[in-house]
């Protein structure tokens, strides 16, 4: 076991370096649907890895950004790496940083991603950087995928394959608080489209048949398949339909957000929405989608993970407690293949997504000296 005063000290070292190399990936900027912008911020961190002795793939996309690997330590030896994952891509649109640029105030960093979670990217690799100083030498994967956001169509089949491979996943997600995530809720995403017939509402009223009225109907049903007592939440976030007021509705749609807490609630949240029929006979009702991510629930190999955490962010001078999210992360695909998880380990702070977002600069040190010392004692 390496001495966590120790790698505290080595990572204090370099607290210089974590801030600047922050202040590099956030001022580039990496929004999910620009494939140009995410594939610079994977050249940018590729740089960084190389020159901390990373070897480098780059898995090329055509559509999303690039998906960037690097493994650590010895490249052959009888342990299974430990996989560090995290993602490049952010909600951010381009010139954001006109309005939210790089600053620091108040004991935080500000900047668009600089929480979730380009943080977690400077912090992993400065852990990295203590370990190699110390002298630390065992096999680390890292893996950042460019499409977390946008659901991560393209990278989850690299990611569960290198999750497989690896005797645990530590994700570079932002903590829950102060908590680490030891559970999370999986997603559904669902669009009802209900298409009825058009006519003159007030010449020909009693022709036509909305689509717009339909679809109310519907989402009324569907309210009602949220139940708080398994934890699963049902959430019309998007509605839209018609072209005039004086036109009947021909076409509606809605755009449905679910979240179930136990892997065996998919199949009953699939029955749910493809047993919802049109009251209308004259309207027709398509549903496409299904669920994205299954959840990460708080499994034995999980909670081994974090009572190891705890103990070292103990001797580290710190309390870390568990917590259960109901985002979702890239920690969802690697737990429901019974790779040991554990999540939220990045930086602290706020505003995930919204226009204050930051970090606390006095959580960046231990938080990272946290992160070596797991690499350096699993």
């Amino acid at each position: 076991m390496k001495d966590p005063a120790a790698i505290l000290e080595a990572v204090q070292s370099q607290s210089n370096w974590i801030a600047e190399t922050l202040r590099e990936l956030v001022q580039v900027e990496s929004p999910s649907d620009n494939k140009a912008a995410v594939d610079e911020a994977v050249r940018l961190v590729a740089g960084i890895a190389e020159a901390v002795s990373g070897r480098v793939k780059i898995h090329k996309h055509k559509l999303f950004g690039d998906v960037l690997e690097v493994r650590f330590g010895p490249a052959r030896g009888g342990s299974k790496p430990i996989l560090l994952l995290g993602h490049l891509d952010t909600v951010w649109a381009l010139g954001t940083l006109g309005t939210m640029p790089w600053r620091k105030r108040d004991g935080r960093y500000f900047g668009p991603g600089v929480l979730d979670m380009k943080s977690g990217v400077a912090m992993a690799l400065a852990a990295i950087r203590a370990l190699k100083q110390l002298g630390v030498s065992r096999p680390i994967t890292l893996l950042l995928n460019s499409d977390e956001e946008v659901g991560s169509p393209a990278s989850r089949p690299i990611t569960e394959r290198l999750a497989l491979a690896s005797q645990a996943v530590l994700v570079l997600e932002p903590a829950q608080g102060l908590a680490c995530k030891t559970a999370r809720k999986g997603v559904a995403d669902y669009r009802l489209h209900v298409t009825g017939v058009a006519s003159h509402s007030g010449v020909d009223f009693a022709s036509g048949h909305s689509a717009i009225l339909e679809l109310a109907r519907l989402l009324q049903t569907v309210a009602g398949f949220t139940d708080m007592r398994v934890g699963r939440t049902v959430n019309p976030g998007v509605i839209s339909g018609g072209t005039r007021a004086n036109v009947v509705a021909e076409h509606a749609f809605a755009e449905v957000d679910v979240r179930i807490a136990r892997a065996g609630d998919a199949a009953r949240v699939e029955k749910l929405f493809r047993s919802l029929r049109c009251a209308d006979p004259a309207c027709k009702l398509e549903i496409t989608g299904g669920i994205n991510r299954p959840p990460m629930e708080r499994k034995p190999g999980t909670v081994a993970l974090y009572k190891q955490a705890r103990k070292l962010a103990a001797e580290l001078g710190f309390q870390l407690d568990e917590a259960a999210s109901g985002g979702a992360s890239d920690g969802n695909f690697t737990a429901a293949l019974g790779v040991p998880t554990l999540d939220g380990l990045g930086a602290v702070g706020e505003g995930a997504h919204a226009d204050h977002e930051s970090i606390l600069i006095d959580h960046l040190v231990p938080r990272t000296a946290l992160l070596a010392a797991l690499l350096a004692n699993l």
